[in-house]
């Protein structure tokens, strides 16, 4: 992926409390490869990849009682107007925007719902180099409380367009940005005591092998396959409790 547009998603990456666990994992699941960074200021950061391409990467917690999660990162070209943006909102800035070495600058927010998402503005890093590949990162998706609100704020901040369609009895929302899907967004109705969050998914060649394969690996099948208008997805746990989903499409 080269020179991604603002406000579309770029990268994401996994916070661990064990990396040699998740690299184990993850790499047993997919078939990535840990490429493990050598450089000690990033703590060996791991950018996992596929037939030799970046799909993803992985680090250590930041901070105690951090709760291992997994990152979308949405593509700028200043972090630091976006973090102004965020404020001006109602969202918070959870890490003000910083350099990665040479690789980049990045910011961490909180929307005003709770939901933890990342900018990324590249240096020599400029993200994700697969994409919509068996074993890549296929779609984005915000669970959250409150719909409306986050049609609000991510229309401000990212000039997003949100448009809603029929998914089964329920409806789902379409984020487009210059009239391209950027990801999606539904509500948080099942669990009402999750806190809200964006959700990775992950393209696989079957949903339900992946699933058990997830389990036999000290995983946790979250929600079972299942289909929707998407395809067949689940809803899975990492050992460490990182929650992503999976899919195979339809």
């Amino acid at each position: 992926m080269e020179n991604v547009a603002p406000g579309r998603p770029s990268w994401v990456d996994l916070g661990t409390p064990d990396l040699d666990a998740s690299r184990h994992f993850y790499s047993q699941l997919f078939g990535w490869e840990a490429d493990v960074s050598d450089d000690p200021q990033f703590g060996g950061y791991t950018t996992f990849r596929k037939d030799g391409k970046a799909v993803a990467g992985a680090g250590g917690l930041s901070s105690e009682g951090q709760a291992p999660a997994w990152s979308t990162y949405l593509a700028t070209d200043n972090a630091e107007a976006v973090a102004a943006k965020v404020e001006e909102n109602g969202g918070r800035v959870l890490a003000a925007p910083m350099d990665v070495g040479d690789e980049g600058r990045m910011a961490v927010f909180a929307d005003p719902a709770g939901a933890a998402f990342a900018v990324w503005q590249a240096g020599n890093n400029r993200g994700a180099q697969l994409i919509n590949a068996t074993g890549a990162l296929s779609w984005n998706e915000l669970i959250t409380h409150d719909p409306a609100g986050a049609r609000r704020f991510y229309g401000a901040v990212f000039g997003w367009e949100a448009k809603e369609t029929p998914d089964g009895d329920a409806r789902y929302t379409l984020w487009r940005l210059g009239g391209e899907p950027v990801g999606g967004m539904m509500r948080l109705t099942a669990a009402p005591d999750l806190p809200p969050l964006w959700m990775v998914y992950f393209a696989v060649e079957d949903c339900d092998a992946t699933a058990e394969r997830a389990a036999q690996l000290g995983g946790r099948v979250a929600v079972a396959p299942t289909n929707n208008v998407q395809g067949r997805f689940a809803m899975l746990n990492d050992p460490q409790g990182a929650v992503f989903s999976i899919i195979q499409a339809g």
